[in-house]
């Protein structure tokens, strides 16, 4: 068997890749307001389908959103002042673009690790190592 015949073959017996939008599916926010703070209701099952720490998360939603922020005893996040759930959804978005999805192979099989300071995002899929 020549080379081609093997290649060929490997190829036919490798398995379909699903894309990321079948394989991540991210809840969209549900919140509320109690007086001038937004409860996130469902911040728990949104950092779960990420597979992501809740202060990470909750660092990167205050850092985007420009407000305080703290999670309560229900790990529900609660923001202070009035943010609507698109506002949300769109911030969840960039953080999946860059904390979650590999740059590469654009897969959600990622980690992020701490490397001299830095953080670095770490593809299981591809292997690949790219900072945030």
């Amino acid at each position: 068997m020549n080379y081609d015949d093997m290649l060929d073959r490997g190829i036919e017996q490798a398995p379909e890749i699903q894309p990321e939008s079948d394989r991540l599916s991210v809840p969209d926010p549900d919140v509320r307001q109690e007086g001038h703070v937004t409860v996130f209701e469902n911040f728990r099952d949104v950092r779960r389908a990420l597979s992501r720490e809740p202060d990470h998360l909750l660092k990167f939603l205050q850092d985007e959103l420009g407000t305080s922020a703290h999670i309560d005893e229900s790990d529900r996040a609660r923001l202070t002042g009035d943010f609507g759930a698109r506002r949300i959804g769109n911030a969840i978005e960039t953080y999946t673009d860059q904390y979650v999805l590999c740059s590469e192979c654009g897969l959600p099989d990622t980690s992020i690790e701490r490397e001299q300071g830095a953080e670095l995002l770490q593809c299981a899929a591809c292997g690949a190592r790219s900072p945030t």
